[in-house]
């Protein structure tokens, strides 16, 4: 059975970080990539607010940039996915899809939250070219244009504001009658001159051509069907952090996040340490994920270092 210091699951800006610190400080890790190699990031083009890059920086590249970095530290990076996982005692006990076994000392959970997605095939096609389920992340390519946001409760209520000081015009498309934001959000919203709340409505077809999303047809609960024109459509209907695998052992939140300690990214479980958005509901961005990277492998270290290992 092979063993390992630290093992890292995960191949976001998280688990690449996390390997970087942890080769430096002579972890020698492992990290297994999972199914997205790049993470959520890849669903991006160009990353306008990533820390050095002043012209902003292609998603692929930035990825390619930290996993080479990685890599070039010491780190054992290996393309697979982890199907199994026996806590119960450390070492721990991790099974791979191919049947076989690694033995960590330690591990850190990157493996990071998926947006959630109405599931229309339109949808997938313009994924990049104007289907975002970040705002922070790419609202910046919709300054003085047209744009929706799905959603009603208080995260979409936050993209839609945020989105609001930079577009022309933000739709939300709300599928009920009433927003599921707190109070305070919801005066917010409607009390904004270029937010118009489309209420009783769900998206049919996003549209667009070659070039990338032109529109939306909508259905109101009325049973008209009508079109809006817009350059960029934003999903806010939630995100599922990637921790199914793992809530049996650790505990988790009510969504399913992985609860930390404190400052640190220990979870509940002595030599297990979680990173990026599979414990962060709140932020969810390239370079939190990145620094909680960091915490997590020095935090892997000094355990090891304490308990004489």
């Amino acid at each position: 059975m092979e063993k390992t210091r630290c093992l890292i699951l995960g191949g976001g800006p998280a688990g690449y970080t996390a390997a970087i610190y942890a080769s430096r400080a002579g972890l020698s890790p492992v990290l297994y990539e999972g199914p997205e190699p790049g993470g959520q990031l890849m669903t991006s083009t160009v990353i306008e607010n990533f820390p050095g890059f002043e012209n902003g920086i292609d998603a692929t590249s930035l990825m390619d940039g930290m996993r080479k970095q990685a890599a070039a530290m010491g780190a054992d990076i290996r393309r697979g996915i982890v199907t199994g996982a026996d806590l119960s005692r450390r070492p721990f006990h991790l099974t791979l899809e191919g049947g076989e076994v690694i033995e960590a000392a330690t591990l850190i959970i990157a493996t990071g939250a998926s947006a959630k997605y109405l599931g229309l095939p339109s949808e997938t096609r313009f994924r990049g070219l104007g289907v975002s389920a970040c705002a922070t992340c790419d609202g910046f390519f919709y300054r003085k244009k047209d744009v929706a946001v799905v959603g009603g409760g208080d995260t979409a209520c936050e993209e839609a504001l945020y989105l609001a000081g930079l577009c022309r015009k933000v739709y939300m498309i709300v599928r009920r009658d009433v927003l599921r934001a707190s109070k305070a959000m919801q005066e917010r919203v409607l009390s904004r001159e270029n937010i118009e709340v489309l209420w009783n409505c769900n998206t049919q077809e996003i549209l667009g051509d070659n070039s990338g999303v032109t529109g939306a047809r909508l259905l109101h609960k009325d049973g008209t069907v009508f079109d809006i024109a817009v350059d960029g459509f934003f999903l806010a209907i939630g995100h599922h952090p990637n921790s199914d695998l793992f809530s049996g052992w650790i505990e988790t939140d009510a969504e399913g996040y992985i609860v930390t300690r404190g400052k640190t990214t220990e979870t509940s479980l002595q030599g297990v340490f979680a990173a990026g958005d599979v414990q962060d509901p709140l932020y969810r961005q390239a370079v939190t994920a990145a620094g909680s990277g960091c915490r997590a492998a020095r935090d892997a270290e000094r355990f090891l270092i304490e308990n004489n290992e």
